[in-house]
């Protein structure tokens, strides 16, 4: 039972190491779920592929096509590119093959639908895995996403400097406007990849060479006109529907923040990762990356076995819950409170700047 009140009197190194030990077994018990399957995984590749290249050749077919017709079909295509990011996502892991070469394969033809590097993304992502809701490593504030101020952070902070953290952490900022940017304007620099990290630097640019290559390629043949009416509205719906699942699997009233002396990997998997519940369709559109406590547990589990592992494990069915729409309106906790132990608002952590 891992998340059993202490009794009163006991002793808070023995209660964590016997937690940690815990957790240790559980991780333990999650190892024969993160077999690759070959078949699986070529299969989950033609099923999210296929489906968004045909949806993209319907649209350049119907050049004529209303708005009304077109844009729920931007929406389908989006959903597929999430799809193809979740692959990327786990070929960066080493999970959706057994193979690594295979998996760095697969992972640069991926990022040539998901507008994002291949390498160096997978390597800023493993920084999120070694310190994700831990409150003395949090980033330097290029990644808004994945940190957070304090409840007395924030109010220590000038009034100016409250009105600019409010401002680029308000949904219609971050998770409307900002993510398109992302990722047709940052991904296409090295912006956030330091200067040491040569093989990650160069595999932005050569993202950038094989996007060109294939929009030269469309361009030449339907019009670069056609290319951006079909290309640029699925990239951006899917940017921000990435980046909400991304932000909302950590960003919730109950999750668990610490700090670096009582931060543990298997505590904060469990209780600082949501288990988002999503119906059967878009579990298989995201790949079950609502089940985002099973993947930051073991990151080597393919998306395809998260959801048998989860059922079959008890203590993984212990993590937080979240339905869609507390996740929808999660957007509000973006503060750590660390007397309470829990997100708030902004209204809720006291003098708010008026609008």
């Amino acid at each position: 039972m891992l998340f059993a009140p202490a009794p009163p009197q006991t002793n808070l190194h023995l209660m964590q190491t016997s937690r940690a030990a815990d957790f240790r077994a559980l991780k333990l018990a999650t190892g024969p779920y993160q077999r690759a399957s070959t078949l699986r995984s070529i299969g989950q590749l033609a099923t999210s592929f296929g489906p968004f290249v045909a949806i993209c050749a319907f649209l350049y077919a119907t050049p004529d096509l209303p708005l009304w017709a077109a844009a729920p079909l931007w929406v389908v295509a989006a959903a597929f590119v999430v799809r193809v990011f979740i692959i990327q996502h786990d070929c960066g892991h080493g999970s959706f093959f057994a193979s690594p070469r295979a998996n760095r394969l697969t992972g640069a033809v991926c990022s040539l639908a998901t507008f994002t590097p291949y390498a160096a993304w997978r390597r800023q992502h493993a920084g999120h895995h070694a310190n994700w809701n831990n409150l003395d490593r949090r980033t330097s504030g290029a990644d808004i996403y994945s940190d957070c101020l304090t409840v007395a952070e924030y109010r220590a902070l000038s009034r100016t400097e409250r009105f600019k953290y409010r401002l680029l952490r308000h949904p219609a900022v971050s998770l409307l406007l900002i993510p398109p940017l992302v990722f047709l304007l940052l991904y296409r620099v090295p912006f956030d990849t330091p200067k040491s990290w040569r093989k990650e630097r160069r595999s932005v640019y050569l993202t950038d060479l094989g996007m060109a290559a294939v929009i030269l390629a469309l361009g030449l043949t339907l019009g670069f006109g056609r290319v951006a009416a079909v290309q640029l509205p699925i990239i951006c719906i899917a940017a921000v529907i990435g980046v909400w699942l991304f932000s909302v699997q950590h960003r919730f009233e109950h999750t668990l923040w610490a700090r670096a002396t009582d931060w543990s990997y298997g505590e904060a998997s469990i209780a600082g990762s949501s288990h988002l519940r999503l119906p059967r369709l878009l579990r298989w559109l995201t790949g079950n990356i609502g089940l985002h406590h099973v993947h930051h547990l073991n990151p080597r589990i393919p998306n395809y076995r998260l959801q048998e592992c989860h059922d079959t494990l008890a203590d993984l069915q212990r993590a937080p819950e979240l339905t869609f729409w507390e996740a929808v309106a999660g957007s509000r906790y973006a503060l750590w409170d660390e007397d309470l132990k829990r997100m708030v608002s902004f209204r809720a952590a006291g003098r708010p700047i008026p609008a």
